[in-house]
């Protein structure tokens, strides 16, 4: 009987891990790709994501980011970059939030990759 018992118990508590697996991960409201105009006009805190062109190093991790419909500051910490290597001819995809200041903009990234 106590067999019996302990493989039902392995079955219920394997049945239940799979469905705490599958619900494990990111929750959050999803990235969605923006335009630096749109960008600018979201919220403090919401995650995005934007195509274009690191233009310029602005120092202290900041760099000046463009696309189509303007240009804002973008926060890369040195740890994102990975090996990667850009210059203002490449495009790149950056993931990030928004982070508003008194006066400005910014994104702070999550992460880069060049497309």
């Amino acid at each position: 009987m106590n067999k019996k018992f302990l493989t039902c118990l392995v079955v219920v508590l394997t049945f239940i891990g799979s469905i705490l697996n599958a619900q494990e991960g990111y929750k959050g409201p999803n990235a969605s790709a923006v335009t630096v105009k749109a960008a600018k006009s979201m919220r403090d805190d919401y995650p995005v994501t934007l195509q274009g062109k690191i233009e310029q190093f602005l120092g202290n991790e900041k760099y000046l980011f463009t696309d189509d419909t303007g240009s804002i500051i973008i926060e890369i910490d040195n740890r994102l970059w990975r090996g990667l290597s850009v210059d203002q001819n490449d495009t790149v995809e950056i993931t990030g939030e928004i982070e508003k200041g008194f006066k400005r903009t910014e994104i702070e990234a999550s992460s880069i990759k060049k497309l």
